[in-house]
């Protein structure tokens, strides 16, 4: 089972788990006395009538009532003590694994199945954990302890008793053979269920814009079904397996009783031992009527820790090297050695055969069709892909030997899609050094001109946006993700058509600002419109994964190649 793999979540804890196995033999031990002490108080103190023997078996009764509901408060609260930490650590870890899994994995993740693992994968484990395996080991001390004990009482009543727990026992093992597929199954169907809901209320102004509300209540429930089916099968397979077993428990108390009784009568057993054996032979049928809800919960759990597990197991592609070089200041410089970039399930290349040297604190422009590789290419730099061919150099130093953090950490990015966070306009801009001081943050933000509109608001810099930074429009949203990027203070800043959601206006005084803060650091745009690149130190044209041109913009157009071609598409328009 997958779940045992999990034993690496278990290990910090081994003294607790020892304690709680003590407690849990203490606890048995009073179950498996019980049983004598009402012999002793029916053959001895009712048959006799020595009521002094009845008062104190009452009083002892009690007393070990007390102690086992003492016990037992103590079990439940050692059980869920372990499964509570076992499942918060399981989580830190999948979240850990998952934000050091490359991009390309990220690329073909669902985000509502990767959420459907970190809470409810873990939440079938952790339960197993803190009910289910505690259940189990109750069941074999008393299995163990029971039988011993009816063993040197009768060996014969033992055995005809014990017969229809046989039956019961292989049904529940059989039906945990079946139970895991099924319920991996119902955490697939959960998961998918999972990234629609996710994947809608992301879209959700696209759908209301295209009326295409019923169509996605459509998809929805299409979803919902397949995980409604999905767990209705696991339910009708467990309703036709607890009926039986209920039925094989009655047949253990008649074959007690007919036998049993039987005995009595001839005088080979005393009635207290028959009420004794029958209330054994309860204690076993209990617990493996039980087996079967044990096997259902184990069910769930190896299913849940298998997912969970194929994430903890997929390897994290894009990882500081053993003997990593820790970066120290950089000057800027960046070289693409014949680089080629190839996606994952990708039939053709993404880029071919890239030459370029950009000298510290040069700024270039890339511009190109949708699709010719800019992006890629600026992507490599902070190592988010590896490249398929080739080298990617910073400052001399291959990126694929360079210490991540170290090499990022100098790297200011805006992205096409500006995201922000759930969070204070001054947290996201603040994301990458959350020790700026506030006049650190406010100087980024007049830089990128975002400074007058976020002092309209009532709260300022304090003002909260919505998810993905929603309640902000797409030009104030790239302005904050400027000046995040800005308060790094990067040695390499790139610019991933980061003026795209802006006016004209905006984009003008943006640019005159980043004019300035462009000074001494590499610079890479990536912009459509020519009046962003024009004043560039190098411009870089891309077509189809390669670069076709590069110069400066009065060079280009005296080449006459595609750049001059954008530029006069771009003019007579």
């Amino acid at each position: 089972m997958s779940i045992f793999r999990l034993r690496f979540a278990i290990k910090p804890y081994l003294i607790q788990i020892a304690f709680s196995a003590l407690n849990l033999l203490g606890l048995t031990a009073l179950s498996l006395y019980m049983p004598r002490i009402m012999r002793d108080l029916i053959d001895n103190g009712l048959a006799r009538g020595d009521s002094r023997l009845i008062i104190q078996s009452a009083l002892l009764l009690l007393g070990l009532g007390l102690l086992t509901a003492a016990l037992s408060g103590l079990q439940r609260y050692l059980s869920e003590w372990i499964a509570g930490h076992v499942g918060y650590d399981l989580r830190n870890k999948l979240y850990d694994h998952i934000q050091n899994l490359s991009f390309s994995f990220h690329d073909h993740a669902q985000t509502g199945q990767l959420i459907s693992r970190c809470i409810e994968d873990v939440r079938a484990v952790q339960n197993f954990i803190g009910g289910s395996v505690v259940e189990l080991a109750q069941l074999v001390f008393l299995i163990v302890g029971a039988i011993s004990i009816m063993l040197s009482t009768n060996v014969t009543l033992t055995l005809i008793g014990i017969i229809p727990i046989f039956p019961m026992v292989w049904m529940t093992f059989d039906f945990g053979n079946r139970i895991t597929a099924m319920f991996f199954n119902v955490d697939n169907r959960l998961g998918d269920l999972s990234a629609r809901l996710q994947e809608n209320v992301s879209g959700v102004q696209v759908v209301r814009a295209f009326a295409r509300e019923n169509y996605e209540m459509e998809r929805f429930d299409e979803s919902n079904r397949a995980y409604y089916d999905a767990r209705i099968r696991v339910i009708s397979t467990w309703a036709v397996v607890m009926p039986t077993t209920d039925f094989l428990v009655t047949i253990c108390t008649i074959l007690i009783l007919w036998f049993g009784g039987s005995m009595v009568l001839r005088g080979e057993l005393s009635v207290g031992e028959l009420v004794a054996f029958n209330a054994y032979i309860l204690m076993l049928a209990a617990p493996a009527q039980q087996l079967t809800n044990l096997v259902n919960a184990a069910g769930e759990a190896s299913a849940g820790a298998q997912r969970a597990l194929e994430v903890l197991d997929t390897p994290a592609e894009i990882a500081s090297p053993a003997e990593a070089v820790n970066l120290p200041a950089l000057r800027g410089e960046v070289e693409f050695r014949g680089v080629a970039l190839k996606y994952q399930d990708e039939k053709q290349a993404s880029l071919a055969e890239v030459n370029l040297r950009v000298a510290p604190n040069q700024l270039v422009a890339l511009i190109g069709a949708t699709g010719s590789g800019k992006t890629s290419l600026v992507n490599l730099i902070p190592r988010f892909y590896d490249v398929t061919e080739g080298t990617v150099l910073v400052d001399g130093v291959d990126v694929r030997r360079a210490d991540l953090p170290s090499l990022r950490r100098q790297i200011g990015l805006v992205l096409q899609t500006s995201l922000l966070f759930s969070d204070s306009i001054k947290a996201n801009i603040a994301y990458g050094r959350p020790d700026a001081s506030d006049e650190e943050i406010f100087a980024a933000a007049r830089a990128a001109q975002a400074h007058e509109f976020i002092l309209g608001f009532p709260e300022g810099y304090e003002t909260l946006v919505g998810e993905r930074g929603v309640t902000l429009s797409g030009g104030q949203r790239q302005r904050v993700a400027i000046a995040r990027a800005l308060l790094m203070n990067p040695r390499i800043l790139i610019l991933d058509d980061s003026l795209s959601s802006v006016d004209t206006q905006t984009e003008r005084l943006i640019q005159e600002a980043l004019d300035q803060l462009m000074e001494g650091r590499t610079t890479f745009v990536i912009a459509h419109r020519l009046s962003t690149v024009r004043r560039a130190d190098l411009i870089v044209v891309m077509d189809q994964g390669q670069i076709v041109e590069t110069g400066t913009h009065v060079e280009l157009l005296a080449r006459g190649g595609l750049y001059k071609e954008i530029h006069d598409i771009q003019l007579s328009g």
